[in-house]
């Protein structure tokens, strides 16, 4: 399967970009969700249990960025949108508080980290507990998504 994603990788990149001028970085998925619903929640998926949001949109990490700091900016936060939030994200069962945090980013907006890692979406991810892009190398590193202990699914 990476190898057809990289195959493809032009394709889906064109097309997650045309999606994404329409979307705001800031709530790229949820325009009307409040910073009192901004939850990181664990979930079943076919690589296990990964991260999500509270709506079901998975949560990915970029192995480029260093601990508590976010390198993906311009055409990549576009494909990749952070997770931004007004207010600090709540956990949900099975995910650990502890774990959980947020990092600012050059824009000012706050976003999401576990484990320190920042948290990203992939725009061409539209549904509830889909996972297109796991184990993609863009922008410099791979996206991958995470299990509730901190640890990325390779």
């Amino acid at each position: 399967m990476r190898t057809s994603l990289l195959l493809l990788g032009p394709v889906l990149v064109a097309g997650a970009l045309a999606a994404a001028t329409s979307a705001s970085i800031a709530s790229p998925l949820h325009p009307g969700e409040h910073a009192a619903r901004a939850t990181v929640a664990a979930g079943n998926s076919k690589y296990g249990r990964i991260l999500f949001d509270g709506h079901g949109r998975a949560l990915y990490a970029f192995t480029h960025d260093p601990a508590g700091r976010s390198l993906c900016a311009g055409a990549c936060a576009k494909v990749w949108p952070p997770y931004v939030v007004a207010a600090a994200a709540r956990p949900a069962a099975g995910v650990k508080q502890s774990l959980l945090g947020t990092i600012r980013r050059a824009d000012g907006s706050s976003q999401v980290t576990y484990q320190h890692r920042p948290l990203y979406y992939y725009v061409g991810d539209t549904k509830p507990g889909q996972v297109l892009c796991q184990d993609v190398t863009e922008f410099g590193g791979a996206w991958l998504v995470m299990r509730p202990s901190g640890r990325l699914v390779r």
